[in-house]
Order: C-alpha cells, then structure tokens, then sequence
C-alpha cells in the first residue's frame, strides 16, 4: 500500500463505505501509521443518550480515537445535517450553508496533523455540496487515490461503470475496487462480481482489492466493533 491517504466512494448510499474507511484506518493505525478518519458532511441523525449523532461520524471518531483521544465530531466532520437525504436539500431546510472551502480547510487540518486521513465521502462520488459544486469537486480539489465501494446488488453494474468514469475523468488515480455483498442471498452475487472486476480491469485498468461476505452481527447500535473491523481490514 503505498499511498498513505485515501477518499472512498461508494456507487451509492449504503454501500458500506463507513465499515471499509473503519476498517482501513485501524489496519494502517496498527501499522504504526497515526491515522484518522474525515467525513466533509453527513446527513441523517439519531437521538442517542440525549445526544443526536451520526451513525457514520461516531464510528470514524471511535476508530481515530485510538491514536487521537482528544478528537471531537466537529473535528472530523464540519458539517452534520439532521435529515437522511441529499445534503444540499437537507441544508437548505435547515437554514445551512455548506461551502466546500471549509470542508478542504478542515482537511487540510488534519492532514498536517497526522501520518494519514481517510476521507469517507457521502452517498455516491457526484453528490451535490450545492447547486455549483458536488464531492467529486471536492475529491478532485484533495487528489486522493480513491478506493470504490461496491454494494453487490441489481443494477451494480451499471454504478460501477458509471461511477469509475466520473472518477477517472477527473484524472484521479483509482487504488481500486471492493465488492461488498450487503444483503442475504442476493441472486447474481458471484456472477455481477465476476463481471465488474472483469470489465473494470480489462477496460478501465482498475483492480480489486478485497470481497467482504455478508455480514451478520457487525455492529452494536450502529457501532462497528474492532472485532468487526479487523475482519474487514484482514480482507481488504
């Protein structure tokens, strides 16, 4: 693995990036690198012990926790939105302003700070930030090499080709894909696999890098255990 820092994407919302940006950083935490997690925006929140969290931001703060206790949300996420839908529509009933130059700010923070940051970005790589600007401009504004998450279902096909195009059309470097099989027994599982990480390597010169089995039990209100994590990053 010779980049220190990547941006995962996913084809869609769901898809497993949280668990993947997890388990990568406590994999590169535990080869003595000091890492931590970074999500540029986050939508949907649950009311938790009086609090209202997201489920994605807790489980990037607990993982970077371990080599950076003095962390906080606001640190790793500057913007977290109540509604589970498109942040620019979420923000725009709430009243809030997302600007893509503070979430770089906030990056860029971090980046001086540590050995690396995983980037976790929200939804698919084109998700609007507002009506000019989406996370493929801010993925782009970084140049991470970028890790794709794919959720192994009807239709992942086609948002795997889509997705490696946006990404490759920006000049980013692709580290690669992962296959996530995120529901029981879905029917086509092997074969779509077999056929995204033929296509991918033949036409776009894009590798796979792990196949996470359906899993049960991973999670404990939403929290990724280290045990869950470690599965994953024995994978990846």
């Amino acid at each position: 693995m010779k980049s220190k820092s990547f941006f995962i994407t996913g084809t869609d919302t769901e898809v497993g990036k949280t668990l993947i940006a997890s388990a990568l950083i406590l994999k590169l935490q535990e080869s003595g690198l000091k890492t931590v997690g970074y999500k540029p925006v986050a939508a949907g929140m649950r009311e938790c012990d009086g609090s209202w969290i997201n489920d994605d931001v807790e489980n990037l703060l607990k993982v970077s926790q371990r080599v950076a206790p003095e962390l906080q949300t606001k640190d790793i996420c500057p913007y977290i939105l109540k509604q589970p839908a498109a942040p620019h529509l979420v923000a725009q009933i709430e009243g809030a302003h997302l600007d893509i130059q503070v979430m770089l700010h906030q990056y860029y923070a971090l980046q001086g700070k540590f050995d690396s940051v995983i980037v976790e970005g929200a939804g698919g790589f084109l998700v609007p930030i507002d009506e000019q600007h989406n996370l493929g401009d801010f993925a782009q504004a970084i140049n991470l090499p970028v890790i794709l998450v794919v959720n192994i279902k009807l239709g992942c096909i086609n948002h795997s080709l889509l997705t490696i195009e946006a990404i490759q059309k920006r000049g980013l470097e692709i580290y690669g894909w992962i296959a996530n099989v995120c529901q029981l027994g879905t029917e086509f599982s092997n074969e779509n696999i077999v056929s995204i990480e033929k296509i991918l390597q033949l036409k776009y010169g894009v590798n796979m890098i792990g196949k996470i089995p359906y899993l049960e039990n991973i999670s404990k209100d939403c929290i990724y255990s280290d045990k869950s994590l470690k599965t994953v990053f024995n994978i990846i």
